[in-house]
């Protein structure tokens, strides 16, 4: 039996499914689609692939229905992988290589190529301020290396490790979810490799179709989950600030009819206000 399982999350991911799963089955990897409930032919393209499919009655968030197909896999190791991400043919096998080598280790990153070529790799995050790189700078590892923090759109992770953490925190219903789970895999004491010679191609963004006010409630999420996990972790609470600059932008967007940037600024606002005013993502998407 193969020792690695893929979970990839579906929500109205019909466009981009095809190539994700075609990939992840020419490299011979079985495949857990969780559907979120998507309006679009997510399911019976999962299904035509030979896929696995669960089926939840809603969207349940990403952390939340990953979970669930790691808690359905009965494999030593999971891949998360996004819809709108390609795994090359060997990259499953070099990672799987890398935990075999590295049994201390729990949690182990490809090399991300994005579409323009560039290579993605993160190098600060929220959780971990002793990465003093105010600008963000790229520096590339020239090998494997341990690193705190790594991208939620594809990873190899050690189920029994997963689950024992208790998966994404399902608190999130989307954003942040990836470094909170990484800081947790630090936390017990397991160490997350980064394995270059494995490479997956991401689409950045296309994991789902675009939709009429998709972009505030992913703008609404994306505050939310930064001041929760800066409270979780004892940091600044970043929503007073969020609020009033995203509030002033807000205005000066309607003044000039651009309904764009009213969604992007008024979602960041609303999501800092309800976290202000002590709401969960949760309850915004009925789920409490």
């Amino acid at each position: 039996m193969t020792p690695v399982t893929a979970i990839v999350v579906a929500f109205d991911s019909a466009h981009a499914l095809p190539e994700c799963l075609g990939a992840l089955r020419a490299a011979d990897v079985p495949v857990i689609v969780v559907d979120n409930a998507s309006t679009d032919e997510s399911v019976a393209i999962a299904e035509g692939h030979g896929s696995r499919v669960i089926r939840n009655a809603r969207n349940e968030g990403y952390g939340r229905a990953n979970n669930i197909g790691a808690r359905a896999a009965e494999s030593e190791f999971i891949l998360v992988v996004n819809p709108d991400v390609l795994v090359e043919p060997i990259t499953v096998d070099r990672l799987v290589d890398a935990a075999r080598r590295y049994p201390d280790a729990g949690f182990f990153a490809p090399k991300i190529v994005e579409p323009s070529g560039r290579v993605f790799f993160q190098p600060r995050s929220l959780l971990a301020s002793y990465l003093t790189n105010p600008h963000g700078q790229l520096a590339l590892p020239e090998g494997e290396v341990c690193a705190p923090f790594f991208s939620g759109a594809c990873f190899l992770i050690r189920r029994e490790l997963f689950l024992r953490l208790g998966g994404f925190d399902e608190n999130i219903f989307l954003f942040y979810e990836d470094d909170d789970l990484c800081r947790r895999v630090a936390d017990s004491g397991s160490a997350l490799v980064y394995v270059p010679q494995a490479v997956v191609r991401h689409g950045r963004g296309r994991s789902s179709t675009p939709q009429p006010g998709r972009v505030f409630r992913t703008r609404w999420h994306q505050a939310w989950s930064r001041a929760y996990v800066s409270r979780k972790y004892g940091l600044p609470n970043p929503a007073p600030g969020m609020f009033a600059v995203n509030a002033l932008k807000t205005l000066g967007a309607s003044l000039t009819f651009r309904r764009s940037l009213v969604e992007r600024y008024g979602g960041s606002a609303a999501g800092a206000w309800a976290f202000l005013r002590r709401k969960e993502a949760l309850r915004q998407e009925g789920l409490s």
